[in-house]
């Protein structure tokens, strides 16, 4: 099933937030046309650890989310370039950038020019800050958002605090906040009358996803403190060290809780008054952590993972990237697509899916990302321009 079959997506967006936004929506079926600037095309092309595929315009970073796209590179600047575009444009039902405000404006390809002729179009502006405000012509990447909305002051423990989250969490929130604002604007039933203008801030996004620290603050006035791996909510719930290597508790329930005593072989915890109620385990955690880290220390983290689903209690391991990625509740859903032979790369290249499934069949892309302008001349010829035009173009340098 293919939800955004028959939809065309232009996508003027650079290294994460953008892509990655579009990368949602090509899973789910649209026609993603990445519209890159010539020779040089996105950011992330040379980004990733592999210096030979980043100077092939194919880092890692780039090939992460754009699969399932096509390529055209278009010269904005030059007054040809603009004809293609506006081409393109109408043809299309959504239009994506991650520019600063007044970008585009700028290169006369704004919102309020182009919905005269275009009344009907989606438009997606990804920015750091939003259009408006103090902060709108800020440069914005992921750290600086992360450091600005407060999670790194939350993050790490009161030692180590402020503390960045080891991915790119702000772009990626930000990314798919607008997929789906995006996909709710095409949800619309009048197709006629669905134009609009979707302003997506990162730093409004994350804040949207940090819900009980922003609500703990508005109704209570209170800071949240880093906390390190435990869970500010409940206790025992938080990350564990056993025999072997820790594991992560989230015994957030009262059954739970008395479970994990039992597990343990410390039924005479339930009772102890410092952890027989929810809020004397809170106040009392540094003395509960220690009692169960004690009776854990006689088997393995495999051991007492095992034993606490069994009982109800939600529990896992530790894991890195490669052993998750090797585990068979990942390798047997089809989270990971492979494409044999990849140009520009020489070799086969794994990506991640958008991790759903609808009627029981994982969605998927069936492209790998693009060489630069690899599709130029296949929609050019689309759009209706003849090999000669296309010849010119190309020597007038608008594509």
């Amino acid at each position: 099933m293919k939800p955004l079959a028959g939809i065309r997506i232009l996508d003027l967006t650079n290294v994460l937030a953008g892509p990655f936004c579009c990368h949602q929506l090509a899973h789910m079926g649209a026609d993603v046309i990445k519209v890159e600037v010539p020779g040089k095309g996105d950011l992330a092309r040379e980004l990733g650890a592999d210096p030979e595929l980043n100077k092939k315009g194919m880092g890692t970073s780039f090939l992460a989310q754009n699969t399932g796209k096509r390529s055209i590179t278009i010269n904005l600047k030059s007054e040809k370039g603009q004809e293609v575009f506006h081409r393109l444009l109408a043809t299309s039902d959504v239009l994506i950038e991650n520019f600063r405000p007044g970008v585009m404006d700028r290169l006369g390809v704004g919102y309020e020019v182009l919905k005269k002729d275009h009344p009907n179009l989606i438009y997606c502006a990804i920015s750091g800050f939003g259009q408006d405000g103090p902060l709108k012509k800020a440069p914005a990447y992921d750290q600086i958002v992360q450091g600005m909305s407060g999670v790194m002051a939350v993050t790490g423990t009161p030692e180590t605090a402020p503390l960045r989250v080891g991915y790119p969490m702000a772009d990626t929130i930000g990314g798919m906040t607008a997929a789906f604002a995006v996909a709710s604007a095409l949800g619309n039933t009048d197709p006629n009358n669905r134009g609009c203008f979707i302003d997506v801030a990162m730093l409004e996004a994350v804040l949207s996803t940090m819900g009980w620290v922003v609500s703990n603050y508005l109704q209570l006035g209170m800071e949240q403190q880093p906390m390190g791996n435990n869970n500010f909510t409940a206790s025992p719930s938080g990350t564990f060290n056993t025999g072997d290597g820790p594991i992560n508790i989230a015994a957030n329930k009262q059954e739970q809780f008395e479970a994990v005593c039992d597990v343990v072989g410390r039924p005479d915890l339930k009772t102890d008054p410092r952890f027989a109620e929810r809020q004397a385990r809170l106040d009392n955690r540094p003395a509960l952590t220690e009692l169960l880290e004690e009776a854990m220390a006689s088997n393995s983290a495999d051991h007492w993972v095992e034993k606490l689903i069994a009982a109800g209690v939600p529990s896992g391991p530790v894991l890195t990237t490669s052993q998750i990625l090797a585990h068979p509740q990942i390798a047997g859903r089809g989270l990971i697509a492979t494409f044999k032979d990849v140009p520009g790369v020489g070799r086969d290249v794994q990506v991640a899916r958008a991790g759903i499934k609808i009627d029981r069949e994982p969605v998927a892309t069936d492209t790998p990302p693009p060489l630069l302008g690899q599709d130029t001349d296949v929609l050019l010829s689309e759009m209706g321009y003849s090999a000669d035009e296309i010849a010119g173009l190309k020597a007038d340098k608008a594509v």
